[in-house]
């Protein structure tokens, strides 16, 4: 019955996109179309590298056949990142950067961290607070973009507070893992109030995946 409802959930979506879009629709775009659907299929049912293999190939498949419509899907991307980030970095002296592609290996050797915004088209970020140095006793990490792929380590020494939403892809957190469409986490540890040291995550991308673990 799950498999059912699934196929009728994708074949909703492709039925209603093909109403929405069917103008601008071509021969490249019907392809990178069923591509994305089976994609998403492939993620749902578990088979999570396969999926992200075919949405990876539908996306550039409608990239080729309509630049104009990805590029202004990621100013509209940039645009909602300025906004964040002034929103939530709210002191000063906070790292923004804003790149087509970026990785941020913090899970190494002992970091320093500071409060950061960075958007991208492609991201990854490896974070290991158990290893990280803070040097405020609020730091805020905002991450948002079209593709990223993210793991963050969990430490007891900070008071965590995680709010992340996927688009396409995959959440996981311990055992716990969502997979599909429209992925949301909202979480925050049992010692945020009270700890010394807090970090907040802002994690959003179109496609991507989160990883959440605790020692």
């Amino acid at each position: 019955m799950d498999k059912r409802n699934r196929m009728i959930a994708i074949g909703l979506i492709g039925v209603g996109c093909l109403m929405i879009f069917g103008r601008w629709l071509g021969f490249f775009s019907i392809v990178a179309l069923l591509f994305l659907l089976l994609g998403i299929y492939r993620t749902t049912s578990g088979k999570v590298k396969q999926g992200y293999k075919l949405l990876g190939v539908g996306a550039v498949l409608l990239m080729l056949d309509h630049l104009l419509l990805v590029l202004g899907i990621c100013l509209i991307s940039l645009g909602m990142f300025f906004v964040k980030s002034r929103r939530m970095q709210r002191r000063g002296g906070f790292m923004q950067k804003q790149s087509f592609s970026s990785r941020f290996d913090w899970d190494l050797s002992p970091w320093v961290m500071r409060s950061l915004s960075a958007w991208h088209v492609l991201g990854e970020a490896d974070i290991d607070l158990s290893l990280a140095m803070a040097e405020d006793p609020e730091t805020v990490m905002l991450f948002q973009g079209i593709f990223g792929d993210t793991d963050i380590h969990l430490s007891e020494d900070y008071g965590v507070e995680i709010e992340a939403f996927v688009l396409f892809g995959s959440i996981e957190f311990g055992s716990h893992r969502d997979t599909g469409m429209l992925n949301r986490l909202n979480w925050k540890s049992a010692n945020y109030d009270s700890c010394e040291q807090k970090v907040k995550f802002n994690i959003s991308y179109l496609m991507g995946d989160l990883d959440v673990r605790a020692d």
